[in-house]
């Protein structure tokens, strides 16, 4: 399923799973739904099953979120106890979309409280209260943290009365969702063909003498000893090796002290979370990681260089770039809000030293180079987590790895092949349901919501406004491309064309005068041509569903979309 794809079912309202390979763009496609709410008037309640998930994006832990803490199990005094707390009630009430990222390391039974907790204290009998729930994460990772005296309290408690379920798809709550899975397959990380296939043969299980080979033969040292981020697989030997190299360099030694404000326990799991420490020490020569996202491209979190100055005004850490850029890395924020509200935040400079760092930390980023070892690997995934951090074969360095580093939780593999048929199934049902009805069930769903579009944007004067698909037509007459529409209109190609089908439907625009510059490449035009026009004869009408499944995956449903304006325009356009 592409992203296009997902999005859009995820506008209808449908309570989700997003899943997907590692590099597959999961996190992109939260934060893209983030977006879409609030312009649309509407606060997500942005949450994660760990503090460091958490701050990458941007919300709380899921136990902080529903007031569960770290409890196994919930009595009715405790849900009385909840329900007194007015503020924790206030907010589940006010919740309209609960987003629960990293779904891999919260267990079945934990969920099942969570969405017990929604039901009593937003009393309702729905599943999850009738919030839209959005789960994000990959079972093939890192599986939940549960002590073995917690396991053994659940499993004595067990909330269904049945085994403990150490997954979120095993357990009750799960089922009750009514859960529509959505599999990314695009890939944005690993740009290597035969890395990719090894990566996927661990994934599936199907670990041969052939891709044992092709990692043994990446069982050899980087050209120079510090020149990439090493990641362990414990944190005695990361802290080690981190203090060591520091201490070896020359020069003088800055500490920046993290800084916190609001609520107390709010923050001091927010600097438990934080990949930063409280106290960061740095020289020049420091090899250095960035934490977080930088909102104007500069870094992301994973960009990894070395310290080479600090300024003279500020004191700022001066950070050169393996692109040859040196930035000043200014303080950063990390903030959990209710709501609109800020809860708490902390200020620290988004930097870590980066000459170790252990697998569990490196969940999420991207690196261009790493050095493992993976000789220790103790859990499910941990190797496959790690070996999926790097975007090339060529930039994987292996001090050494046992057999469990290439190993993912058996259990996983049957349920990941449930996972991608239902996802492939919910995605045909989708797009059968037609451009006009998909628009009708995204306006039903901001609209049960309480929101409209644009009601999250503050008009920048009293001008008259112009319809959404005015403001297309304009850029039309511009001459952009689709991409560079919806960049400039921040929305989706998938709704800039909606507005191309209205347009031509209504008269607006021509397809064959002002959309001319839009003309698929001619080959493939006709192509789709003679696709779409064999669907029209049997059918009565240019449905896409039944033409893309005959033209395979080459072919996109919106490159359909594009090539039908040119072929009857409006007489086409209803499904």
């Amino acid at each position: 399923m592409t992203q296009d794809e997902a999005f859009s079912i995820l506008q209808t309202g449908a309570n989700v799973f997003l899943t997907g390979e590692p590099g597959s763009g999961k996190s992109h496609m939260v934060n893209r739904y983030v977006a879409y709410l609030r312009s649309c008037g509407i606060e997500p309640s942005i949450t994660a099953a760990t503090g460091i998930a958490a701050t990458h994006i941007g919300g709380m832990t899921i136990h902080s979120w529903s007031g569960i803490g770290i409890k196994a199990r919930l009595t009715d005094h405790d849900l009385n106890l909840l329900l007194e707390k007015d503020r924790l009630v206030r907010r589940l009430r006010a919740a309209r979309v609960l987003i629960i990222d990293e779904i891999s390391m919260l267990s079945g039974d934990t969920l099942a409280l969570v969405e017990q907790v929604c039901r009593v204290l937003r009393d309702s009998a729905e599943p999850f209260g009738g919030l839209q729930v959005v789960l994000v994460g990959d079972f093939f990772q890192l599986p939940p943290i549960v002590s073995s005296a917690e396991q053994d309290a659940v499993k004595s408690i067990s909330l269904d009365g049945g085994e403990w379920s150490p997954f979120a798809f095993m357990g009750t709550a799960w089922q009750k969702a009514n859960l529509t899975i959505c599999y990314l397959t695009e890939q944005h990380r690993q740009e290597d063909a035969v890395f990719l296939q090894a990566l996927s043969a661990v994934r599936r299980g199907q670990v041969t003498d052939e891709v044992r080979a092709c990692f043994s033969g990446r069982c050899i040292a980087p050209p120079t000893d510090d020149a990439h981020t090493k990641l362990y697989t414990h944190n005695f030997a990361v802290d080690r090796l981190n203090d060591a190299y520091l201490k070896k360099l020359p020069g003088q030694q800055y500490d920046f002290l993290m800084q916190g404000s609001g609520a107390p326990a709010v923050a001091e799991g927010l600097k438990r979370g934080c990949l930063s420490p409280e106290k960061l020490s740095l020289k020049i020569g420091a090899k250095v990681m960035f934490t977080k996202n930088s909102p104007d491209g500069k870094f992301v979190n994973g960009t990894t260089g070395e310290v080479v100055g600090f300024s003279k005004i500020n004191g700022n850490p001066q950070v050169a770039l393996s692109n040859g850029k040196t930035i000043e890395t200014e303080l950063a924020e990390w903030s959990i809000f209710d709501g609109m509200k800020l809860v708490a935040m902390i200020k620290q400079i988004p930097l870590r030293l980066a000459w170790a760092i252990t697998v569990h930390k490196s969940q999420g980023m991207s690196l261009d180079a790493a050095v493992m070892d993976l000789s220790a690997a103790f859990e499910f995934g941990q190797g496959y987590v790690a070996l999926s951090r790097v975007r090339t074969l060529a930039g994987l360095y292996l001090i050494g790895y046992n057999e469990r580093a290439l190993e993912v939780h058996p259990g996983v593999f049957t349920q990941d092949a449930l996972f991608r048929a239902s996802s492939e199934e919910a995605r045909y049902e989708h797009a059968a349901l037609g451009e006009e009805k998909i628009a009708e069930l995204h306006a039903q769903f901001i609209e049960a919501m309480g929101g409209g579009v644009g009601m999250g944007i503050t008009p920048a004067s009293s001008a008259p406004k112009r319809s959404t698909q005015e403001a297309t037509a304009e850029l039309v007459a511009q001459q952009l491309s689709i991409a560079a529409m919806a960049e400039q209109r921040d929305v989706t190609e998938a709704t800039i064309i909606g507005h191309l089908e209205k347009l031509v439907a209504s008269g607006t625009l021509n397809a064959e005068t002002d959309l001319a510059y839009l003309m698929p490449e001619r080959r493939r035009f006709v192509t789709m041509q003679a696709a779409l026009e064999t669907v029209y004869k049997k059918k009565g009408n240019m449905l896409l569903s039944p033409a893309q499944a005959m033209l395979g995956p080459n072919f996109s449903f919106e490159e359909l979309r594009v090539a039908r304006l040119f072929l009857g325009g409006a007489a086409y356009l209803e499904e």
